[in-house]
């Protein structure tokens, strides 16, 4: 019975999974009829001839119906194809993976940025509810996720590239220097991780609260066990299981926004790669480079669901006693 509750659980969210990717390749190929203009026309130029246009438009598959691209892109998935680029022929497999270590690499460093400095902050809120410090983090933590990202890239950019010349302005770094490349990643990195920062600090503040108001607690604060010591041996680790869940949708926003920062800073990534393919109208690229964003998203957030699953006590109950998704 346990063994069957687990499989129906993990069967139930990888089917969910299969149709929020699907359902977003769908969706992302109808788009690409709304957006103004002919892609063969812009491409080609204005005296390109309705030859040109028609066989350039059957290379991108533009001329078939919707429901027939849909299926020719997953049947060419199959085997690893992600089609090629309108302009010089080149695998968009090979321009995604290209492009893919220096996205992921701001996304990871921004998340870790965020939890590194939404820790503590949720942690001094915590131990003193109500008081100046709780009120300052609050402040803060508003004060930040309400302020877009791309704002704060401008405006990290022009104080402390510009201004400052504290860090470089544009770039992703000389290729093989590491600590070059780390240097370049700074700023993109606090751009991104600005809004999580606050959003993990209230979260994990919250959750801190609940857990701390809870008769255990009481019985710990009774027997004299000080308050630090409650709140980072016996409330910080069922406190921040709610958070694992946030993390991973976090992980996959943060891809997503990382397409405003490496335009920004003209960082080299999915983000620039997807950006430019749409000035262009390079349909092929924007559907592989969207299609592998997406799919690092569910996969994120699946890979969060199913360990909070695990990691909780009383989820992992939930699901071992029969009790289905």
């Amino acid at each position: 019975m346990r063994s069957a509750s687990l499989q129906i659980h993990l069967g139930f969210k990888l089917a969910t999974a299969a149709l929020a990717v699907a359902g977003s390749v769908v969706l992302l190929m109808a788009l690409t009829r709304l957006i103004p203009g002919d892609p063969a026309t812009v491409i080609l130029g204005s005296r390109a001839t309705p030859e040109a246009v028609a066989t350039l438009n059957a290379r991108i598959g533009l001329d078939k119906p919707l429901i027939e691209r849909v299926f020719t892109f997953f049947g060419r998935l199959a085997s690893g194809d992600l089609g090629e680029d309108v302009f010089n022929g080149r695998p968009v497999l090979s321009l995604v993976l290209n492009a893919l270590p220096n996205t992921a690499a701001l996304a990871v460093a921004s998340m870790l940025c965020a939890v590194a400095l939404g820790l503590p902050l949720a942690l001094f809120s915590a131990r003193w509810p109500g008081g100046k410090t709780d009120r300052m983090v609050a402040f803060l933590s508003v004060g930040f996720i309400s302020t877009p990202s791309f704002v704060v890239s401008v405006f990290l950019l022009m104080v402390f590239s510009v201004h400052l010349r504290w860090f470089p302005v544009l770039g992703a770094g000389e290729s093989g220097n590491l600590g070059d490349q780390i240097w370049h990643l700074v700023l993109p990195t606090a751009a991104l991780a600005a809004g999580w920062v606050g959003y993990i600090a209230r979260l994990l503040r919250s959750s801190l609260l609940e857990v701390l108001g809870e008769n255990h607690v009481r019985t710990l604060r009774a027997y004299g066990v000080s308050q630090t010591k409650i709140m980072m041996k016996y409330a910080l680790k069922p406190a921040i299981l709610p958070t694992l869940a946030v993390l991973g949708m976090g992980f996959g926003e943060l891809l997503g926004g990382a397409v405003f920062a490496e335009v920004i800073f003209n960082r080299p990534g999915l983000g620039s790669l997807i950006y430019d393919a749409i000035r262009t109208r390079n349909y092929p690229v924007v559907q592989g480079g969207v299609f592998v964003i997406v799919m690092l998203y569910v996969l994120t957030n699946l890979i969060a669901d199913l360990s909070q699953s695990l990691i909780d006590p009383r989820e992992r109950a939930r699901l071992t006693s029969g009790q289905g998704h």
